[in-house]
C-alpha cells in the first residue's frame, strides 16, 4: 500500500490532471491490491487506504460529471471507490480508531500536500 500512497501524494502535488489511461491503471492497481490484501492491512495501511479511496472517489465523481466517452467508467469507479472508502472507515472504527482520528489523519495529509 505504501507504493500507492506515495504515488497518490505525488498526484496530489501535480498542477495538471493525469490522463484517463494512467488514472485507470492506478485505480486498477489499488483495487487489485485491496482485493488480495484487505484483511491483513494494519492501522497505518488502512488510514493510507482511506485517503487513497477518498481521493479516488472524489476525482472519479468530478470526472464522471463531464460529458465524454469515459463518463460512465468514471461513475463506476467513483461508486466502487466510495464503497471501499466506507468499508475501510468501518474497519478502522470497529478496531478502535475514532472518526475524529480518521478525519484528522486525512486533513493532515492534505495539509502536507
Amino acid at each position: 500500500m505504501e507504493n500507492y500512497f506515495s504515488k497518490m501524494k505525488e498526484y496530489l502535488q501535480m498542477d495538471t490532471e493525469i490522463p484517463f489511461g494512467e488514472f485507470v491503471e492506478y485505480y486498477d492497481g489499488v483495487m487489485g491490491y485491496l482485493q488480495k490484501n484487505y484483511e491483513g492491512l494494519e492501522k497505518e495501511q488502512l488510514l493510507q487506504t482511506k485517503l487513497i479511496m477518498t481521493v479516488l472517489a472524489s476525482n472519479s465523481s468530478m470526472r464522471a460529471q463531464r460529458k465524454g466517452p469515459e463518463a460512465k467508467k468514471y461513475k463506476k469507479m467513483a461508486q466502487k471507490s466510495n464503497f471501499w472508502s466506507e468499508a475501510v472507515n468501518f474497519k478502522l472504527t470497529t478496531s478502535g480508531v475514532t472518526q475524529q482520528e480518521i478525519d484528522s489523519y486525512i486533513e493532515e495529509q492534505f495539509a502536507e500536500n
